[in-house]
């Protein structure tokens, strides 16, 4: 099953009588809320998800975005008319993190058919595609979720991939490094991890995907290939998302860990790494 989707292929399949259900799932970390941009203007017939109330819980000892109440989670996706039987494709304002993590949840809860908009609104509008400022009010779904579709990695579990598989550290790379930590209280990585910026998952200098040969070729450089046990954690388990699905693009199966460095960092008497790659 494809898990990215054209915004040519999403235009088609919107004219379609029965089109897919489509979230706008806008999020900026540290930013502005995303529902003023969704009002806006959005994708015709999206509706707006919101990541921090209905996509994760409150920050706490868990990370920064832990894993949602599955009741908010269900409501809100049922809101949306999200069902078993119908696709899903789900978009951001272009980085893919915040839809990632959308496509993550209803696929981690068991929903089969799930894409991912490649370059999100920017490719949008890029290929022509229309803005809407109606809010539509969708029959409401179906979806119960069933959580274990897709692997899930705790802190220990996340420790475990880094020592006998390939544990990949979705950040900056100065903050793998530990020279600078601008969110979370402590600098560095977790044992183990080897640096794989989401930034180099898409075309320089745009916010569609490389290829899945190239994605595949940059995830093997790193170790990280279909028979390989690999996992992905970043600072809240949101840009590592998009590394899941950047994987599954490649062909590479992948292991969230969604409490990330901000769960990681939480207890202080898990062991910290700084510097460069591990030999």
């Amino acid at each position: 099953m494809n898990v990215i989707i054209t915004a040519t292929e999403l235009a088609s399949e919107l004219a379609r009588s029965t089109p897919p259900v489509l979230l706008d799932v806008r999020y900026q970390l540290g930013g502005p809320p995303g529902r003023p941009e969704y009002t806006a203007g959005h994708v015709p017939g999206a509706v707006y998800a919101d990541l921090d109330s209905e996509l994760a819980s409150p920050p706490g000892p868990a990370g920064r975005h832990p894993l949602p109440d599955l009741d908010v989670f269900a409501g809100a996706m049922r809101a949306a008319g999200v069902r078993a039987d119908r696709p899903v494709v789900v978009y951001d304002g272009g980085q893919g993190w915040a839809a990632a993590r959308a496509w993550w949840l209803l696929r981690w809860t068991g929903h089969p058919d799930v894409r991912v908009l490649d370059g999100g609104l920017a490719a949008w509008k890029a290929s022509g595609g229309a803005l809407s400022t109606e809010q539509p009010a969708p029959q409401a779904g179906d979806f119960t979720p069933l959580p274990g579709a897709l692997p899930l990695l705790t802190a220990d579990d996340a420790a475990a991939v880094a020592r006998r598989g390939v544990l990949l550290d979705a950040r900056a790379a100065e903050r793998y490094r530990g020279e600078v930590e601008p969110i979370d209280p402590v600098a560095g990585h977790i044992p183990g991890a080897v640096s794989a910026p989401t930034t180099e998952n898409v075309v320089e200098g745009d916010t569609v995907f490389r290829d899945a040969a190239d994605l595949a070729k940059r995830f093997a450089s790193l170790g990280a290939t279909a028979d390989a046990e690999v996992g992905v954690y970043c600072g809240s388990g949101v840009s590592a998302a998009q590394q899941v699905l950047a994987l599954a693009v490649a062909g590479v199966p992948a292991a969230l860990y969604v409490g990330s460095w901000s769960e990681w960092t939480a207890d202080p008497s898990r062991p910290v790494a700084t510097g460069p790659q591990p030999g």
